[in-house]
């Protein structure tokens, strides 16, 4: 289910995108690494995928999104993808931090944050 390799920056970020959009943990966590750096309201945590998903449902539904746009995405000279968004909820607007790492030929969030 996770992007393969020799994707657009666009098209690797466009079904995280939509699960972010739509306040859907369950499908973003298939997006995830194994592990990863979940930064949520300045508490900076390593969940597994099961844990981060339990965390992202509880985010989501006290946040419920009304929009999230990627405003800038690109490449690391190491070659890591990124993405920078705008997320929504209510009167509140956050700043995302996605990062990805290519494992196993797929690219995979292995540090996310959510910053007011």
């Amino acid at each position: 289910m996770a992007v393969s390799w020799g994707a657009t920056a666009q098209s690797i970020f466009a079904p995280m995108r939509d699960a972010i959009k739509n306040g859907n943990a369950s499908e973003l966590v298939k997006y995830f690494n194994s592990t990863v750096d979940l930064t949520l309201e300045g508490e900076v945590n390593t969940y597994s995928k099961a844990q981060a998903e339990f965390v992202l449902r509880d985010f989501f539904k006290k946040h419920t999104p009304s929009d999230f746009t990627i405003v800038h995405s690109g490449a690391s000279k190491a070659g890591l993808q990124f993405a920078i968004g705008k997320f929504k909820s209510g009167n509140d607007s956050y700043d995302v931090l996605m990062r990805v790492r290519e494992v196993d030929k797929m690219y995979l969030i292995h540090e996310m944050s959510f910053t007011r």
